[in-house]
């Protein structure tokens, strides 16, 4: 058809969170039906037959989709499509309508970023699930493109501090491991950091990728203890829709979404026995099935796994696959105790005073030397991340004034050696000493019930019920 058209098809008011389309189409009577299609499933719809019209409606509403003829009377489609992107400087999603025979103008709207293209005649349906698929793309780039910016600048803030012989090596391992990531399309040896909780071993996996030449790339950290466990495989791995009974839709799972990026598998000690082997047949074939689907997908991401437990126990226990183990232990990197780097523990104790006072407009504080005593002589059970928050608390409860060895409030700390916590028990009831247990341990994870259930050996619920009888 020749006739133009210049029509808004909606119905009263449109809320300003529906999404907007705009349908570049001349033949009338498909374009109302696609637009009364559209509206029905809750989008904002208008109509324009022509590339006049269409220049003049993409300036009014400023669509979030465009479907795009690109046969119109004054002119091609991709002409529209060149202006979208060169003049008006936007990155709308263009679903291209093609008709038999236009593949070549199909193809060159691919090249001017055209999201994707659907050949004529087609079904509303059809064509209703096409704008949902390049919705759903447009909405996942956004928040991949948002993941990495805000990754990027946790990145650039991050720095492993200390100058103990301990750090020192770490350094020096984290710049040997750098030298074998100088190209982004090799696929670097997987990585194990070894360490207690609190010790850092996220910072060192954010310091690899800084390093590597797939900075500018996805960092994607996955805690497996915190995964549901009726859900880890579809999170880990993706589904598609139908695949279980609440798989509604299609869905990315984390190991896809690291793309060739950075992907971190925190208290990786922690996966089931089942998945171990699922994950190790990715490793070695780099490529994994989404839950439901037979397409085997590319998996290019650089895997770093870390834990603080005992894997080479857990292996001999029969918790961890051995193979899976061999095969995450090509390089280690062991972060050691706080309280066995000396010096260090006071370079980040000022640290995170001059951190949190800049943060809070605080004048930033001294430290007297009971002060300093007290830090250099506490044994840091749950290490930096503990010291962290100890500093952070006495600077704001401080005011930004003089921190002294009272304002840390430390909590009373358990005995080191065996030998002392064994006469320490004998002078206790039992339900003293189940509370002093527990005590320590939600001290030592920072109240991590889960964690701290695994390291007493009850479940969760079993910890939970303890906790509120002792009134913890």
């Amino acid at each position: 058809m020749t006739e133009q058209l210049d029509v808004v098809a909606h119905a009263g008011e449109v809320p300003a969170l529906k999404k907007r389309v705009l349908v570049v189409e001349d033949e009338a009577v498909f374009a109302k039906a696609v637009c009364k299609r559209l509206e029905k499933t809750g989008y904002q719809c208008a109509i324009a037959g022509t590339l006049d019209a269409a220049h003049r409606k993409f300036q009014e509403m400023e669509p979030d989709l465009i479907l795009l003829d690109m046969r119109l009377p004054d002119g091609s489609g991709l002409d529209f499509l060149a202006d979208l992107r060169r003049k008006y400087r936007s990155g709308a999603a263009v679903l291209v309508l093609s008709a038999y025979g236009e593949v070549e103008d199909a193809v060159a709207a691919m090249k001017l970023n055209a999201s994707d293209y659907v050949k004529k005649p087609i079904d509303l349906d059809e064509l209703l699930v096409n704008v949902q698929k390049v919705f759903g793309r447009d909405e996942l780039a956004r928040r991949l493109a948002y993941s990495h910016k805000r990754e990027s600048h946790a990145a650039a803030g991050v720095e492993l501090l200390g100058e103990s012989p301990d750090i020192k090596r770490v350094r020096e391992q984290i710049a040997r491991i750098s030298k074998l990531t100088s190209a982004p399309d090799v696929v670097p040896p997987t990585v194990l950091l070894l360490g207690a909780t609190g010790t850092g071993k996220d910072v060192v996996a954010r310091l690899l990728h800084a390093s590597s030449a797939r900075r500018e790339r996805s960092f994607v950290q996955v805690d497996c203890a915190s995964l549901p466990k009726d859900l880890i495989e579809a999170e880990l791995f993706g589904h598609e829709k139908g695949a279980f009974t609440s798989a509604y839709a299609a869905r990315t799972g984390l190991i896809e979404a690291a793309e060739d990026g950075v992907l971190l598998l925190d208290e990786i000690g922690e996966l089931p026995l089942d998945l171990q082997s699922k994950l190790l047949a990715v490793l070695e074939r780099r490529t994994l099935r989404r839950v439901g689907s037979p397409q085997e997908r590319a998996v290019p991401a650089w895997f770093i796994a870390s834990t603080n437990r005992d894997l080479e126990a857990l292996v001999k226990e029969g918790r961890f696959r051995s193979d899976l183990f061999y095969r995450f232990n090509v390089l280690s990197l062991y972060l050691s105790p706080l309280h066995e780097r000396g010096d260090d523990v006071l370079i980040l104790a000022r640290h995170f005073a001059k951190q949190t006072s800049t943060r809070y407009g605080l004048d930033e504080p001294a430290f007297s030397t009971d002060a300093e005593q007290a830090i250099k002589g506490y044994s840091w059970p749950g290490n930096v991340r503990e010291l962290k928050h100890v500093i952070e608390r006495a600077v704001l409860l401080s005011g930004g004034g003089r921190l002294t060895a009272g304002s840390l409030i430390l909590s009373p700390e358990p005995s080191r050696s065996s030998e002392s916590s064994q006469r320490l028990s004998d002078t206790l009831t039992l339900d003293a000493a189940e509370r002093l247990l527990i005590q320590q341990a939600l001290q030592r994870t920072e109240d991590n019930v889960s964690q701290a259930a695994r390291e007493l050996g009850v479940t969760r619920m079993a910890l939970r019920y303890r906790i509120k009888k002792h009134g913890l």
